[in-house]
């Protein structure tokens, strides 16, 4: 009898995992409604600005009508701002 585990052959099998559709959903300046998705993002990579909220997976989404504007707040870190629209 062997002694010796196999060598991982059955750890790599079943790797195809589908894609989770992350990243960014409209543009700066479109027009957005509320409820409308900014971005799906895993933490918090993109901060919520003004009229902007931020879902328990740190989906951000519009509160209002308005139009998209993002900023830089740091190296790293942005911020989506939704202005409202009369």
């Amino acid at each position: 009898m062997a002694h010796k585990k196999a060598g991982g052959a059955k750890a790599r099998q079943g790797g195809n995992v589908a894609g989770k559709r992350l990243g960014l959903k409209v543009t700066h300046g479109s027009i957005v409604k509320p409820g409308q998705i900014l971005i799906r993002q895993r933490g918090r990579r993109v901060v919520p600005g003004n009229n902007v909220g931020m879902g328990k997976d740190f989906t951000l989404f519009s509160k209002v009508v308005g139009i998209v504007e993002f900023k830089n707040v740091s190296r790293n870190k942005r911020k989506v701002i939704v202005n409202e629209q009369a």
